[in-house]
């Protein structure tokens, strides 16, 4: 069995509240769920309301699977126009 994790930081520029970065981050992180069947969770930043570090873990058998998935993952975030990735790092175990 393996697991990796992602640890991304984002901003979040038109966020005017807690309020409003609340509501980018919720969407996402349900956004990713469904897509990938992953697990995800605000690790860190609670209370700035222009930036949150997600926590990203997946479980599999294989680590190439795993990587492609985290890949994907950052990639779809990438793609998403309400956030800039500031930081971004992989760990395997």
């Amino acid at each position: 069995m393996k697991l990796g994790t992602l640890r991304i930081v984002l901003q979040i520029p038109q966020s005017r509240s807690l309020k409003t970065k609340r509501q980018v981050v919720k969407g996402l992180k349900d956004r990713l769920k469904n897509r990938f069947n992953i697990s995800i969770a605000e690790v860190d930043d609670n209370d700035l309301w222009q930036r949150a570090t997600l926590g990203v873990a997946i479980v599999a058998n294989e680590q190439v699977f795993i990587d492609q998935v985290l890949e994907s993952v950052e990639n779809y975030i990438a793609s998403n126009p309400e956030v800039i990735i500031v930081d971004c790092e992989k760990a395997f175990y």
